[in-house]
C-alpha cells in the first residue's frame, strides 16, 4: 500500500463517515469512473449477502480491509476466532465499539499469527487493495495456513482495470491520487492462479453481489 492510500483510507472525510455514514462518497478518476462507496450499508449489521460468506468461513478469520466491523462482529457472534485489519484508526475503533477485535494494519505490514489464519475476507471491493491484485493475493498466500480460504467479493461482469482514483465527496476530490484495481470473477481466477491459489467455488447473492472462493495451493 502507497503512502498516498494509507493517507486517503486513514484521514478526512472516510475516516469521518464511518462516525456518520452518508451516501456521497465515492472513488473516482481522471476518466469519470467512479465506484459509490456504500457507507451506510458497510456501518450497518451484516445483511442477507454477507451472511452467504460468514456461511463459507472456517477456522481463524482474518477481515482485510475491515472498515466499521461489520464482518468481525458477526463472526465474533457466531463464534470465529476474528481478528478485522484496517489502515483507518477510526474503524479500529469502531470495530472495537462493536465488541471486535482488529489492528490498525496494512494487509502489506507484518501481521499477527502469520501462516495461520483459516479464512481471509476481501469484501466490499477490497481485491482493489494496492492496485495490483497479483500481488495483494500473493501475500495474502502467505497470511492464511495451508490450504486456507480467501473469500473475495468481485466485480460485475468481466472486468480487469487499474486505475488511478480519489475519493471524492459528490464532486469534491478529498484525498490524494492512489492506484485502485477493478476485478470481476473471471480475470480473478487469472490472478489466482498465478498467485497460488485454485478456485473452488463462486456465487451470487439476491442482490447482484459477486462473489469467488479461493483456496490456497500447497
Amino acid at each position: 500500500m502507497t503512502a498516498h492510500e494509507y493517507r486517503a483510507w486513514s484521514t478526512g472525510s472516510y475516516a469521518r463517515a464511518i462516525h456518520a455514514p452518508q451516501s456521497a462518497l465515492s472513488l473516482c478518476d481522471a476518466e469519470g469512473w467512479s465506484f459509490p462507496l456504500d457507507l451506510e450499508r458497510w456501518c450497518a449489521r451484516a445483511d442477507a449477502a454477507d451472511r452467504t460468506v460468514l456461511r463459507r468461513c472456517t477456522g481463524r478469520v482474518l477481515d482485510i480491509g475491515c472498515g466499521a466491523g461489520r464482518m468481525v462482529e458477526a463472526l465474533a457472534g457466531r463464534g470465529h476466532h476474528v481478528l478485522g485489519i484496517d489502515v483507518c484508526p477510526v474503524a479500529v475503533i469502531t470495530t472495537a465499539c462493536r465488541g471486535g477485535s482488529a489492528v490498525s494494519r496494512s494487509v502489506f505490514d507484518p501481521l499477527p499469527d502469520e501462516g495461520r489464519w483459516g479464512t481471509a475476507l476481501l469484501i466490499d471491493g477490497n481485491i482493489g487493495i494496492g492496485g495490483e491484485p497479483r500481488r495483494l493475493l500473493h501475500r495474502i498466500r502467505e497470511v492464511v495456513a495451508p490450504e486456507g480460504l480467501l473469500l473475495v467479493e468481485t466485480a460485475v461482469g468481466e472486468v480487469d482495470e487499474r486505475r488511478r482514483v480519489r475519493i471524492h465527496s459528490g464532486h469534491q476530490p478529498v484525498s490524494t491520487v492512489f492506484p485502485w484495481a477493478v476485478v470481476g470473477a473471471t480475470a480473478l481466477g487469472g490472478h489466482a492462479t498465478a498467485s497460488g491459489w485454485t478456485e473452488a467455488e463462486r456465487w451470487s447473492s439476491a442482490r447482484g453481489r459477486h462473489f469467488v472462493a479461493l483456496r490456497a495451493c500447497r
